[in-house]
């Protein structure tokens, strides 16, 4: 082996020798130099080895604190999403009810309704009159030009007649618009096609005033504002439903504004034809009413209201030519107080009229479970084109019922009008309850005479012989629950007309001897039954 060859292992072996003897030296001088930092830092804060290792224990333990906070944090959070969700489901489910047999959808947030209506009146009625002659000796007559009025007249019906069969819906959309539409099938004394009696928008978002247009019946007085399945008797008052018809009755378009408080309420509208009615020009009318409770205790209230009900311009015949215009009648005729017959006992026949006002006062009382009420209405026609004088009419009626089972009749605030005791012990032979007796009585008359002479004379110019009509009815009903009910009722009704001659019922004998008594008396007896929901 040469030199060079034993020079390279003896080097290394010299270096290997070498760092053996420094690497002690250098890892105790490390130690030490830690050491030394470490004294370095405790001198420098003041505090000793023991307390920063204790400081950082506890630095420890708060931190899995604060962990552990943050998990449940983030737990909460997940169960407070979780909830929400669910709150929101269930405010978005939509519900079903069937209050007192009444089925109504809703949204979970109640901004959305929909109420299904219905009602069902039957009446069944005997006339009772004196038995029918030919129409030369029995001139007993009904409606003006009406040959077929002219003998039913003499001999009224006897039968059923389905009064009203009205399905619709009612509710609200978007929380502030309420809507309504509701169809009829019934009728007086015939059973008609269906027609509308309800079909209207109204904005409620400006309480509580609330705006309406549509077809509708406006409010003209306090019999009117009871709804049909809640008055004392099968039809309202002759006057009341005379007056009704003028601008207001089932299914008038129009537009009203309308409002009430605890102790008041305000009707406003402009109206216009019926929804079965056409005319050249269509009739423009206005409705206004207004009420109070100057009395409202516990068990008692008086109510005081007036109304006004307008025909401003009446619906015309034919095209308004000049320079007379065409002909623009009214007409004011009304049957006795049920509608199993329509006929029509008392009638004005057409009166060519510029306008037609009618005025009511209002009148009711209630002390638990007697309900006294009453109106009076002042009717003015002004003939259009004549200088004959313009007819005045008038009218009233007082009725009273007592609920002999102790429940008092409700008051409706909205309507300002009275409204059916509530059933809370709905009839069940096995529970020995009976439901609601209640007797009721009214006196109406209605008068359509205006100079109408005396007997056997013909008359004046500026005469209307339409007949003064005066009826009692005695009626007992009963509630077995607040959907159904019955009504029994006794009329006795007196009619008193003159025949105004000449060819107003027809030629020839269809129209008696000017001045003879073609009105009569006669005793009506009929039966009502009725479901609502």
């Amino acid at each position: 082996m040469s030199a060079a060859g034993y020079s390279r292992p003896m080097t290394a072996a010299g270096l290997a020798l070498l760092l053996c003897g420094v690497a002690p030296a250098a890892l105790a001088q490390q130690a030490q130099t830690q050491q030394a930092l470490a004294t370095a830092s405790t001198q420098a804060t003041g505090i000793s080895q023991e307390q920063l290792l204790a400081l950082v224990g506890r630095l420890d333990a708060l931190e899995q604190r604060n962990e552990a906070l943050e998990a449940q944090i983030l737990d909460l959070k997940a169960a407070q999403a979780s909830g929400n969700q669910a709150l929101r489901e269930q405010a978005s489910a939509n519900t079903v009810s069937l209050a007192n047999g009444r089925p109504t959808f809703a949204t979970g947030d109640g901004q959305f309704t929909a109420s299904i209506r219905g009602i069902i009146q039957l009446d069944a009625a005997q006339y009772d009159q004196r038995r029918p002659g030919t129409l030369a000796a029995d001139v007993r007559r009904g409606s003006v030009g009406d040959a077929t009025e002219a003998d039913r007249a003499r001999d009224l019906g006897d039968g059923t007649n389905f009064r009203r069969v009205r399905l619709g819906v009612e509710g609200k959309a978007w929380g502030d618009w309420n809507y309504n539409l509701l169809l009829d099938f019934g009728g007086s004394g015939v059973e008609e096609a269906g027609k509308i009696t309800n079909a209207y928008v109204e904005y409620a978002g400006l309480q509580p005033l609330k705006f309406r247009v549509g077809a509708f019946a406006p409010i003209t007085g306090l019999e009117d504002a009871t709804l049909n399945t809640a008055s004392l008797f099968p039809e309202r008052a002759a006057v009341t439903e005379l007056v009704r018809g003028f601008a207001g009755g089932d299914g008038r378009t129009g537009a009203a504004v309308l409002a009430n408080g605890d102790r008041w309420s305000v009707f406003g509208g402009v109206t216009g034809a019926t929804v079965v009615t056409q005319n050249f020009d269509e009739q423009l009318g206005v409705v206004g009413r207004i009420t109070w409770l100057p009395m409202k205790g516990q068990d008692s209230l008086v109510h005081v209201g007036a109304n006004v009900n307008l025909i401003v311009n009446p619906a015309t015949t034919g095209p308004d030519i000049a320079p007379a215009g065409a002909a623009s009648p009214v007409r004011l005729r009304e049957r006795p107080e049920l509608r199993v017959d329509g006929t029509r006992l008392i009638d004005t026949g057409n009166i060519d009229a510029d306008s037609l006002s009618s005025y009511g006062l209002e009148l009711g009382w209630q002390q638990k479970r007697f309900t006294l009420q009453g109106e009076y209405f002042w009717i003015d026609v002004a003939r259009r084109n004549s200088l004959l004088a313009g007819p005045k009419f008038s009218g009233w009626y007082g009725q009273a019922a007592w609920t002999l089972t102790g429940q008092a009749r409700r008051y409706n605030t909205a309507n300002g009008g009275f409204d059916v005791p509530r059933v809370e012990a709905p009839f069940s032979l096995k529970a020995k309850t009976w439901g609601i007796w209640e007797l009721a009585a009214r006196y109406s008359e209605l008068d359509l005479n205006y100079r109408p002479g005396g007997a056997g004379t013909a008359p004046s110019a500026s005469a209307v012989r339409g007949g003064d009509q005066k009826i009692f009815t005695l009626g007992l009903n009963w509630y077995p629950n607040n959907n159904v009910r019955f009504l029994a009722d006794y009329q006795r009704a007196e009619v008193r007309r003159l025949s105004p001659g000449g060819a107003t019922f027809g030629a020839g004998a269809l129209t008696p001897p000017a001045g003879a008594q073609i009105g009569q008396d006669l005793n009506i007896w009929s039966f009502r039954t009725q479901y609502a929901f």
